[in-house]
Formats: structure tokens, C-alpha cells, sequence
């Protein structure tokens, strides 16, 4: 009894001890103020998301006459050379953007986002990252063939961004914030809450921390609540009432699987091969996206489906409205439009497109299951559905939100084993080919390999001069030989670097000097300090994973 009675009268101290680490770590970490944030983030992206997606059709109407996505009619309806021509034009003024306002001279993407988390949150400029969106907006307004959602991350996370730098916020804070902007993007764009929450978590973040889990959830909610003001609550694909005619059809979804996977390594090649061959032929920038509107301008003169973004096509898929011949033909020509689209530096992504191809590939392989088993085999609808989770989630590495995407496009939650059963197979067989994301592959080509791990990034991109200690006091020994003085290190040298000299020179402390001045010391490296910085971020990378 005595034993009961101290522990309720130490139960305030008890509970006191337990509660105040916790708090403490609340505050300090600015979570109060990131959730607050979130919410304007949220509504702030939304509108922005909006305002891209109408200015897209109102760019549409001069050449098409039309401002929704509905375009395949009105294209048909123009004469031939309208579609030739539309393309090129909107190139000439991409390429005119590209070459006076953008200093990487390229429109941004999801990419760019992931960059950014891995440095803090850092990375995007509000003006780059505006006029990125509007390249975007005019490509897309004037027929490239490309997805809209990706830029519209991009632009969401750069707004979060944005937001954030009037306060002084821990890089933590500022990873969740710009994860609100991709999160509220994605909702806005797909009208699918849950999907927009779990891109922002598996793609960018890459992790499910709970600490993150509230904001992010705040940000696509008020995103997806602005979007269903504007838009309304409709899905974006409205198909039939699918289901699975017998479990017998379970190895036919491992084969369409085994499809997808085959579609998206091609795709991923295609795009990897037309900006290969892009990047080696010599030509003003200003030309490059005329000549490649051209290009997409002739494939649309015959196969108006590729132009814009493509969810009429990928509808008409879903309701079985295509024949055959026709779904393989827009399997080739979205292929070839959209990299040539992305290789020609206009504005787009890759998500959009890739629904399209999953599409046509699910519809046409459900077509030929029907012809060889009529009695057990679904509506090719329902491969077509299946198709749009297997190569999306392929080509873009993830799995989960792609999934959950795809359920709140469609509405058919119904689907969830079969859909499994693709996506699995299709990533897995896709990653084991190409071993990355079409993300990562942009990212690697620029140097960046996330895909290897935090440990990899962190050593190539900290610097020497992020851990070095000041220089000598005495302004004698600040002098320096860099050719008898023995082994020094740059202000730039990059942490793999500098271990590497450590290790070769066998020294504890080293010199540092400016890189284009070597004759004075600007500071000293420490070999244990080099490790302990090192460390230090690791350890701060997993507690932020974890909390």
C-alpha cells in the first residue's frame, strides 16, 4: 500500500520527467510554427496549382479552341499544318526563356525537389522556379507532350520553400515544409489526398517519420480542399465498375507485370538515349525545342492523341474505346513524343506520359488475354488500370504512392491485389535493369548520387571548409609553399577527398588554402574533426528518420 501511495503522490514529478524532453523537443525542432506553415503552404500551392492548370487552356484556345484537356477532337478538327506548327512555335518562345531568364537553361522538375531535401531544403529560387512553371505552362499550352504534375511539384516545393526563409528554421523544419509544398501539389494536381501524402514522404523525404506525417497531412489536405472548390470532386479518370472475373487470372497479372516492366525500361531508355543524342548535337538553345516542337508537331498531325498531357487518350484506354492497332501505335508515338519533348528542354514531366503508356500497354495486353481466354479474362479496362500503376510506379521508383495514386484517379479499390501483383513485379524487374529511378537518373547525370545513400552524398557535397578549423594566429605562419611545404588541402576539396589525402599523406592536421591562391593557409583540417562532422550528420539524418 505504501508503495501505491508514493507512486501517486510522485505521479505530477513522474509525469513531468517523462513529458518535458519531449516538449522541449516539440519547440526547438519549430514544429508549432511548421504546422502553421503548412496550412498557408497548402493553400498557397493549391492556388498556384490552379492558376497553372487554367493558364495551360487559355494558352490552348487560340490553336485549338478549346481549354480542357479534351483536345482530341478539336485537333482533328484543324488543319494539318496548325499542328505542325503549334509545337514549334511555343518552342521558339521556350527556347527564348531558356536562353535569357533561366540560368541552368532548363525547366525544373521533381529532381530538382529531391536535390533540394538532400541540402537542407535549399536549392530552389523563387524567380528560377517561377519562370520554370511558366516554360512549363507555355510547352504544355502549346501541345508538347509531357505531364503537368511534376513541374507543379516543383513549383509547389519551390512556393514552400519560399515561404520559409522569412524565419529561422532548422534544416529538419525546412525539409518538412518543402514536402508540404509537394505533398499540396500532388493533391491539388490528382485530386488524391492520401497519394499526395505518401509522394511527399516515399520520393522526397524518403522516410515516414511521424514528426513530418502532420504537416505534410495538413498541406494536401487544405490543397485537395481548394482543388474540389475549384475543380469539383470528380475523379479524374471516371471508368466503369471493373472486377476481377476469376483468381485464375492471377499469373495473367504477373505477366502483365512482366509487360509494364518492359515498357517502362524502354521508355526509361528512350528517354535516356533522345537526351544523349540531344546533348551531342551541337546547336543554338534558342533552336533546340523549335526543332523538337516540330517533331511532336508531325507525330500529332497523325496522331493527335500524344499532344498535351494525354488523359483523354489514357480515358479513352480505360473505357476500352481504342482498338488494338491503335493502342500499340500510341504506345510507339507517346513514347517517341515525349522524349523528344523532354530531350528539346521544354517544361514537362514524366508522370503524366507514363500513365498514358501503362494505359495503352494494360488495354492492349488485356485485349489479347481476352482473345486467348475469353472465358477467365477481365475487361481490358481493368489491364489498362492495372497497366497505368505498373509502369508509373517503375519509372518513378515508388511504388506505394503510385499505387495509392492510381486508387484515387480511378476510384477502383477493388483492384488492390491484382494492382499489387503488377507494380511489384514491374519495379522490381524495371529496378533491376536500370537500378534507379528516372529521378535519380537525372540526378546522377548532374553528379548527384542520392540513390547510393546519405553517406555518399554527404561526402562528396561537404566541404573542407564546412569543418575546418581557423588559420594560425601568427600571420608568419600563415604562409605557404605548396611546393615543399608538403601535402595542403583546398577550401573546396570534398570531404571523400580530403580523407583520402589524410589517409595518403599520413597526417593529422593539414593545411587549407584558397583555390586560387595557394600561397596562404585560410585554415586547418583536422583528420578527427573530418570524421566527426561526418558522423554527426549520419546520426542527425537517422534521428530526423525516426522521430
Amino acid at each position: 500500500m505504501r508503495v501505491i501511495l508514493d507512486t501517486v503522490r510522485h505521479l505530477p514529478d513522474i509525469l513531468k520527467s517523462w513529458m518535458t524532453p519531449n516538449l522541449r523537443l516539440f519547440r526547438t525542432s519549430r514544429l508549432p510554427l511548421v504546422w502553421l506553415l503548412s496550412l498557408a503552404i497548402g493553400a498557397l500551392v493549391a492556388a498556384a496549382a490552379i492558376v497553372f492548370r487554367s493558364l495551360i487552356g487559355l494558352l490552348q484556345w487560340p490553336w485549338l479552341g478549346e481549354t480542357s484537356e479534351l483536345i482530341i477532337d478539336a485537333a482533328k478538327a484543324q488543319p494539318w499544318w496548325v499542328i505542325l506548327l503549334a509545337p514549334a512555335f511555343g518552342g521558339l518562345i521556350v527556347g527564348w526563356l531558356l536562353q535569357s531568364y533561366q540560368p541552368k537553361q532548363r525547366a525544373g522538375g521533381v529532381a530538382d525537389v529531391i536535390e533540394a531535401r538532400a541540402l537542407g531544403g535549399r536549392g530552389l529560387p523563387l524567380r528560377s522556379g517561377l519562370t520554370s512553371a511558366f516554360i512549363t505552362v507555355i510547352s504544355l499550352g502549346f501541345g508538347a507532350s509531357a505531364g503537368r504534375e511534376g513541374p507543379v511539384v516543383h513549383l509547389g516545393a519551390t512556393l514552400g520553400t519560399a515561404l520559409c526563409r522569412a524565419f529561422s528554421l532548422p534544416d529538419s523544419a525546412r525539409r518538412m515544409l518543402l514536402a508540404c509544398g509537394v505533398a499540396s501539389a500532388v493533391s491539388a494536381s490528382f485530386n488524391a489526398p492520401i497519394a499526395g501524402v505518401l509522394f511527399a514522404h516515399e520520393v522526397v523525404l524518403g522516410h515516414y517519420a511521424v514528426s513530418a506525417f502532420v504537416p505534410i497531412v495538413l498541406a494536401s489536405a487544405v490543397g485537395t480542399v481548394l482543388a474540389r472548390l475549384w475543380f469539383g470532386d470528380a475523379v479524374a479518370f471516371v471508368i466503369p465498375n471493373y472486377d476481377i472475373t476469376s483468381y485464375w487470372e492471377i499469373p495473367a497479372f504477373g505477366l502483365l507485370g512482366l509487360t509494364c516492366a518492359a515498357v517502362a525500361i524502354l521508355f526509361q531508355f528512350a528517354l535516356i538515349g533522345t537526351d544523349w543524342t540531344a546533348r551531342n548535337i551541337s546547336m543554338p538553345l534558342w533552336l533546340r525545342p523549335v526543332i523538337g516542337g516540330l517533331a511532336v508537331g508531325s507525330i500529332g498531325v497523325f496522331f493527335p492523341h500524344v499532344l498535351g498531357v494525354g488523359y483523354e487518350a489514357t480515358d479513352m484506354a480505360l473505357k476500352h474505346q481504342l482498338p488494338i492497332t491503335m493502342l500499340l501505335s500510341l504506345l510507339v508515338a507517346k513514347t517517341a513524343a515525349t522524349a523528344i519533348t523532354l530531350a528539346s528542354r521544354f517544361g514537362g514531366g514524366i508522370f503524366s506520359p507514363s500513365l498514358y503508356l501503362g494505359a495503352m500497354a494494360g488495354g492492349a495486353f488485356g485485349l489479347i488475354a481476352a482473345s486467348v481466354f475469353p472465358e477467365l479474362a477481365s475487361s481490358h479496362g481493368l489491364y489498362a488500370i492495372l497497366g497505368m500503376g505498373g509502369v508509373a510506379a517503375a519509372v518513378l521508383g515508388a511504388p506505394v504512392s503510385t499505387t495509392m495514386i492510381v486508387f484515387e484517379l480511378t476510384g477502383g479499390y477493388g483492384l488492390s491485389i491484382a494492382l499489387l501483383v503488377v507494380v511489384s513485379i514491374a519495379t522490381g524487374l524495371t529496378h533491376a535493369i536500370h537500378g534507379k529511378s528516372y529521378f535519380h537518373w537525372q540526378l546522377g547525370m548532374r553528379g548527384v548520387c542520392l540513390h547510393e545513400g546519405s553517406h555518399t552524398f554527404l561526402r562528396e557535397n561537404v566541404k573542407v571548409r564546412d569543418f575546418m578549423d581557423p588559420p594560425p594566429e601568427n600571420e608568419d605562419e600563415r604562409v605557404f609553399n605548396p611546393g615543399t611545404d608538403g601535402a595542403y588541402l583546398h577550401t573546396g576539396t570534398s570531404l571523400a577527398n580530403a580523407l583520402k589525402t589524410f589517409d595518403e599523406s599520413g597526417s593529422n592536421s593539414l593545411p587549407v588554402v584558397e583555390s586560387g591562391d595557394a600561397s596562404r593557409i585560410v585554415g586547418t583540417a583536422r583528420h578527427v574533426r573530418a570524421l566527426r562532422y561526418f558522423n554527426t550528420a549520419l546520426i542527425q539524418e537517422s534521428e530526423e528518420a525516426h522521430r
